[in-house]
């Protein structure tokens, strides 16, 4: 009986533990300092195409001092590796959102998301939602194959640097990442 106790216990523990197969990703974790890319002009985020895919995305916050460091040092890597090891430019489409911004989205409908103030690990600066850049331009539909394999590139790169990826989820977002910080719970205070 006690047996079984502690096996169903090992069966429900989450292990928050990073786990990096590639050497070089734990050396840059443990040191290098990596600086977020140059702010895009607002026009980037303002076409058509962009707000039939993400609506209100003008409005968003792309300030990267606003996220939890420790989530903005692995965002930065796996920006990092997708440059450098897929050809894959990235853009920071949403970052920290405001309380007043998650609640005005959830009112959008559950097509944009489905939570609510301090629901949603961007009231912490835990989550990010990306994108790519291709010829000065953003490319979010995974409609286009060439984003489509960046999206899976991206969700693989994330996962491998202890980031939770959206793709995987039953209602897929695949530009959100979001890092399960060890002792963070929702609705409590900052993270940061």
């Amino acid at each position: 009986m006690i047996a079984i106790a502690l096996r169903g216990r090992q069966l429900f523990q989450y292990d928050d533990t990073l786990r990096v197969p590639d050497e070089k990703i734990a050396a840059l974790l443990k040191g290098e300092q990596l600086v977020p890319p140059l702010p895009l002009p607002p026009e980037v985020f303002a076409t058509r195409e962009v707000e039939q895919v993400r609506p209100a995305l003008k409005d968003a916050s792309r300030d990267w001092n606003l996220l939890d460091t420790d989530f903005r040092t692995r965002l930065l890597l796996v920006y990092k590796i997708m440059r450098e090891q897929h050809g894959y430019e990235m853009a920071l489409l949403e970052g920290y959102r405001s309380p007043e911004r998650q609640n005005r989205l959830a009112q959008m409908g559950s097509n944009v998301t489905n939570a609510a103030a301090f629901q949603s690990y961007h009231q912490y600066g835990l989550a990010a939602d990306n994108a790519f850049l291709r010829d000065g331009k953003l490319v979010i539909s995974e409609k286009d194959p060439w984003a489509m394999r960046g999206y899976q590139l991206y969700g693989q790169v994330a996962e491998e640097v202890g980031l939770t990826w959206g793709g995987r989820w039953k209602m897929m977002d695949l530009g959100h990442v979001e890092y399960h910080k060890p002792g963070f719970k929702l609705g409590r205070s900052s993270a940061r």
